[in-house]
């Protein structure tokens, strides 16, 4: 660990103790990715039947929208080293960051403009834009451009698919605002539904670059605390790729699979996901479980990799809980007995795989490794929130990995093979007299071997955010 990190974690500190505190209502009409204590609120009170909607697409649209107005923001942080592990919590994402945004919101328009200065990033990237956007709506509709973090399925440490792993990537989007169910007979039964698109393009420092990345998410709900999901993204055109119409339209029916390689056009992901929450006396529980396929086969997702979990809430000593055990395995088909490596999150063409920057766009824990994670949050009548994850996890596969990054410049998150960790997570938020202070830690039993470097076998953050 350098003097520098040092410094930067120092500053960080510095700055927190020397700042009063001020919170203000976000004027964003969604709960962002992200976000804990949003979603634990409104998966509680979907879990109890106070509000009817699916909770398992995030960023989420807020039952009621905020108010028109202007507001903004500022953040610093500090890092001795970015966490292996991300789940859907908040961390600081680089070794130092200073960050400002404000964010504009009327009756059909709504902008944020954030820009983000970082020293010392794992993907060469100093100056950043993530965060902005701009989006209208009109009737129920919303069309949107910008960066923007998403996360699709009701894992809490991993999502098979889509999360906020990976920076977000610039694209643009629609949604529905309100996912109020069908008023016909024939479609009201599926209940309130949601969907939303995007096409965003990936970076120019890959194997093919420049392609780009699209997916949809279809969500509903069909009986009382039943969320069903169907994810698809794909990975498609580039230079010296095709991106025509056509092509798009041959990747969304899953009509490109070929044994050619020169005539495989996209890199397909398939994902279905079901969570089932209820409440138990004054609390809540849900179980889930996400499958998602590298292939198709009989137009439903091969060569699977799978998610299940648990979650429930408790109230102890005064506080809240939200606690979640949750198992996945990304070596494809393995839950059968027959794991085939370097399938998942990899492509015979897209070599540089289903990454963003050197960050899996779907799980922390990369391809061909399984996990199991036991993780609370506990949220204090003042404003405090502490969360604590223990994972155990198992890197396996082959010795060796087709992965391939042509920029030195960039660090990629990917561990190499055999290994077997031990990984405690911890984060605490703590509002003050002036904005929010953050402190988050990661500690390994061993560090973690990635394809072109080490993980520390422990790293610490600090970060302070201003609301106004």
């Amino acid at each position: 660990m350098s003097s520098k990190h040092w410094m930067l974690v120092g500053g960080a500190v510095a700055c927190l103790i020397g700042n009063p505190a001020h919170n203000a209502a976000q004027a964003a009409p969604w709960a962002e990715t992200g976000n804990v204590h949003d979603r634990v609120m409104l998966q509680r009170q979907a879990d109890r039947g106070q509000i009817d909607r699916t909770v398992t697409t995030w960023p989420m649209m807020r039952p009621a929208n905020a108010g028109e107005g202007l507001s903004g923001h500022f953040s610093v942080s500090g890092a001795t080293e970015p966490a292996f592990l991300r789940g859907f919590g908040q961390q600081p994402r680089e070794s130092g960051e200073l960050s400002a945004g404000a964010e504009w919101q009327s009756d059909h328009v709504i902008a944020r403009l954030q820009a983000t200065a970082v020293a010392d990033p794992e993907d060469d990237q100093p100056v950043r834009g993530d965060g902005s956007y701009l989006a209208g709506m009109a009737g129920n509709w919303m069309l949107g451009a910008g960066y923007i973090d998403r996360w699709w399925g009701p894992g809490w440490q991993s999502s098979l698919i889509l999360s906020n792993n990976a920076r977000p990537v610039p694209a643009v989007w629609f949604n529905r605002r309100d996912p109020k169910a069908f008023e016909t007979p024939w479609l009201s039964w599926i209940g309130p539904w949601q969907i939303t698109a995007f096409v965003g393009q990936l970076e120019e420092e890959r194997a093919v670059p420049d392609p780009y990345l699209a997916g949809m998410r279809l969500t509903f709900r069909p009986l009382d605390g039943l969320d069903i999901g169907f994810s698809r993204t794909f990975v498609i055109g580039g230079e010296g790729r095709s991106s025509s119409p056509g092509t798009f339209w041959d990747a969304f029916i899953g009509d490109d699979n070929t044994d050619d390689p020169d005539d495989d056009p996209s890199n397909q992901l398939g994902a279905i996901d079901i969570r089932y929450g209820f409440a138990i006396g004054d609390h809540t529980a849900s179980v889930y479980t996400q499958m998602m396929g590298e292939d198709e086969a009989g137009a439903l997702p091969s060569r699977k990799s799978w998610m299940f979990g648990v979650d429930w809430t408790t109230a102890m000593a005064g506080m809240d809980q939200q606690w979640y055990l949750e198992a996945t395995d990304t070596l494809a088909d393995n839950l059968t007995g027959s794991g085939m490596p370097d399938i998942t999150y990899e492509h015979r063409v897209y070599l540089t795989g289903y990454r963003y920057r050197g960050r899996n766009l779907a799980t922390s824990i990369e391809a061909d490794s399984q996990a199991v994670t036991l993780g609370m949050y506990n949220f204090s009548q003042q404003g405090q929130q502490l969360g604590l994850a223990l994972t155990w996890l198992d890197l396996t596969g082959k010795d060796d990995t087709r992965v391939i990054n042509p920029d030195p410049d960039i660090r990629y998150s990917v561990p190499g093979r055999d290994q077997e960790r031990l990984v405690l997570s911890a984060s605490f938020q703590q509002p003050l007299p002036v904005g929010t202070l953050g402190l988050y830690t990661e500690l390994m039993d061993d560090e973690i071997e990635l394809i072109d470097g080490e993980r520390d076998q422990w790293s610490a953050a600090a970060s302070w955010t201003l609301s106004f």
